[in-house]
C-alpha cells in the first residue's frame, strides 16, 4: 500500500504520539503511560538480552562483518546527533535566534 513496511513498535509509538496529541485523551492516558515507562524503565536490562544471545549465535557473522557494522553504528550515530542538533536549532526560542541575551539566575556566592 505504501511501497515500504515498518515495524509494528514503530507503528505503536507512531499511534501512541498520535493519540497522546488529543487533548482529551491525553488527559486520560497520560497516567496510564507514565505507570507503564516506570515499569519499562525498572526492567529494562531484559531487554538487552535478546541482543546478547543474536550476538553471541551470530558470532561468525560478527567476525566477518564487524568492522562495516563498525562504521556504519558510528555514521548512524553522527547523523543522528546532527538531525537532532538541526531540529533543536530550529526549534530554539526566538529570543536566542535574535542574538538577544538570555538572561540565567545565578547563585550568589558567599564569602
Amino acid at each position: 500500500m505504501i511501497g515500504f513496511t515498518l515495524p509494528g513498535p514503530v507503528w505503536g509509538m507512531l499511534l501512541l504520539t498520535g493519540l497522546l496529541l488529543v487533548p482529551r485523551l491525553q488527559k486520560r492516558l497520560a497516567p496510564s503511560v507514565g505507570e507503564a515507562s516506570t515499569v519499562l524503565l525498572a526492567h529494562l536490562s531484559l531487554l538487552f538480552v535478546p541482543v546478547g544471545v543474536g550476538v553471541m549465535v551470530h558470532l561468525g557473522l560478527l567476525s566477518q562483518y564487524g568492522w562495516r557494522l563498525a562504521g556504519v553504528l558510528l555514521v548512524s550515530t553522527w547523523l543522528g546527533l546532527a538531525v537532532t542538533a538541526l531540529i533543536l536549532k530550529a526549534m530554539w526560542p526566538v529570543a536566542a535566534s535574535a542574538n538577544t541575551p538570555v538572561r540565567h539566575e545565578q547563585k550568589a556566592t558567599q564569602p
